[in-house]
């Protein structure tokens, strides 16, 4: 056994090389210093100094074995700026997470960078003036957004109750009650397929302006994301992927209808029947066979033919009224309703609307959406007479805006896939 060795220290501020010797240690501790396995944790105590090639290292005076890792850690190697990762195997990562946090500096620092984002929001929101609150988790009917819904069961009432969708209606409930600026960031559950963009569990903030419209709401989204590039980067010009995307303001706007004009040559506008929509959309093999609606038809192709492209940010207006039951219709525009949604990166980020704030609007709107549920479209709204009960004690005109954390922060960190910016996504049983 040698007189003296070294070894790395690692915690999650950095990296300091050790510096142990047989006579300062004396042969039991010396003995288990020269036993540690990669992964043990240990508490030492010792002085610095530097080594003749100026390294910063510690001189180990004292050494405890704090906790004994039984299972090798992978080792993970990097050259010419790539990873070589023996723990290779994403999915096995994802599921655990705690070795990856371990080996991976870059996953750890996504964490990091994913909590200096939520916490600067909340200060955006805080400095413009906005009250954060907590609305219900479990309610009697799912709404706010057109999903399906976990259902879970209230043994002491016997009742039925819904992992919520979205916070909007009790939001817009606080409105009523006189909250002028409301934000909530929460968690909202989809009874849906997981992929690169979507997990059953996800991260959303949603925010409400009293005497505000949907163009308030396009300026607020625009300086918050500024607010954070340039917080995060330090420049509204970041990388992702290949792409240099540019986040500078003013962001382009486009009609919904001109946008999927622009990458499928298709104008929606135009169509007047189910089966002409079909039509044109299988021409581009575009899957809508379980449409019903011209305008779901519309939102199928541009799902696959313009999102993908839209790359640069660009506030994508003028929605159809049928695929927007919370908006309030555009008075210089029949058929459709004042909304945006922002996307960047190929993929959208949020959505916003000035608020439909006429109950009798509200209730013809959500007794469609009843008829389209009872003809088979489990995503369709429920009635909710006591969010039309609300709106009737009278809701001031509002803009209201949703953005999804988990895809923002893949914007942010260069993240690829949704599972990359949450601790644990859920994953099927081993």
């Amino acid at each position: 056994m040698g007189k003296a060795s070294f070894a790395h220290l690692k915690d999650s501020t950095g990296i300091i090389q050790l510096y142990a010797t047989r006579d300062d240690l004396g042969e039991i501790s010396y003995a288990i210093f020269k036993s540690l396995d990669l992964g043990d944790i240990i508490g030492l105590e010792g002085y610095l100094f530097k080594t003749q090639k100026g390294e910063i290292t510690l001189h180990v005076t004292s050494v405890e074995l704090l906790a004994k890792c039984i299972r090798p850690l992978p080792v993970v190697k990097e050259k010419d700026g790539v990873i070589y990762d023996a723990f290779a195997d994403v999915e096995q990562r994802y599921r655990m997470r705690y070795v990856d946090l371990v080996v991976n500096d870059h996953v750890r620092d996504t964490f990091i960078t994913r909590s200096r984002i939520v916490s600067e929001i909340r200060s955006f929101l805080t400095n413009e003036g906005f009250l954060e609150v907590e609305t219900p988790m479990m309610q009697p009917i799912a709404g706010g957004a057109a999903a399906r819904p976990f259902v879970t069961h209230h043994n002491t009432l016997d009742m039925q109750l819904f992992l919520r969708i979205a916070p909007e209606l009790y939001l817009k409930r606080l409105i009523v009650g006189g909250m002028d600026r409301v934000f909530e960031l929460n968690r909202n559950f989809r009874n849906e397929g997981t992929s690169t963009k979507h997990n059953p569990e996800f991260t959303m903030m949603e925010a409400y302006i009293a005497f505000a419209d949907m163009n308030t709401m396009l300026d607020l989204t625009e300086r918050l994301i500024t607010h954070l590039a340039q917080k995060i980067h330090g420049t509204l010009k970041i990388q992702y992927g290949k792409d240099l995307i540019d986040l500078s303001p003013p962001w382009r706007k486009v009609t919904y209808t001109d946008i999927i004009k622009e990458y499928s040559g298709i104008d929606f506008s135009l169509i007047t029947s189910l089966e002409e929509a079909k039509k044109k959309a299988s021409e581009l093999k575009v899957d809508v066979s379980k449409c019903n609606t011209i305008w779901k038809v519309a939102d199928e192709v541009f799902s696959e033919k313009a999102e993908p492209n839209l790359i640069q940010p660009v506030f994508i207006i003028d929605y159809p009224k049928e695929l927007s039951p919370l908006a309030k219709s555009n008075p210089d525009k029949p058929g459709y309703v004042e909304r945006f949604e922002p996307y960047v990166a190929g993929r959208e980020i949020g959505n916003a609307f000035t608020e439909l704030n006429d109950p009798f609007d509200q209730k013809e709107r959500f007794e469609d959406q009843v008829k389209q549920r009872e003809a088979g479209d489990d995503e369709a709204f429920m009635m909710d007479e006591d969010y039309i009960r609300a709106l009737e004690y009278g809701m001031p005109p509002t803009g209201g805006l949703g953005i999804g954390i988990d895809r923002l922060v893949m914007l942010l960190t260069d993240s690829h896939s949704i599972r990359d910016t949450i601790l644990f996504p859920l994953m099927r049983p081993e």
